[in-house]
């Protein structure tokens, strides 16, 4: 199974997760990330794997990694920031979907 992704864990491109679209649900003292979440470099909204694990009516997104939208760096920069996807999660846990 899966790591729960969550605020401030990792990005391929080096950002970190924003949790904006969780505000209640916590996993090892960090917000749980969802569906549309950004990264610090803006934007890099996440799109949640996870199709049966939901905080608020929203897709959770897990460390398999889970994909997402370009971030602000990915013109000019490109490579990772085109598809910063998750690169970190919870130690303990796990996405059981």
């Amino acid at each position: 199974m899966p790591a729960v992704h969550r605020h401030s864990d990792g990005r391929a491109c080096g950002a970190t997760t924003v949790v904006s679209g969780n505000g209640t649900v916590y996993a090892n003292n960090l917000l749980v990330s969802v569906n549309g979440d950004p990264n610090t470099h803006g934007d890099g909204t996440l799109i949640a794997g996870s199709n049966r694990v939901f905080v608020q009516g929203i897709a959770v997104v897990n460390n398999s990694a889970d994909g997402s939208n370009p971030d602000a760096l990915c013109i000019p920069i490109g490579g990772a920031h085109c598809a910063p996807v998750t690169a970190g999660g919870s130690p303990n846990v796990f996405v059981g979907d």
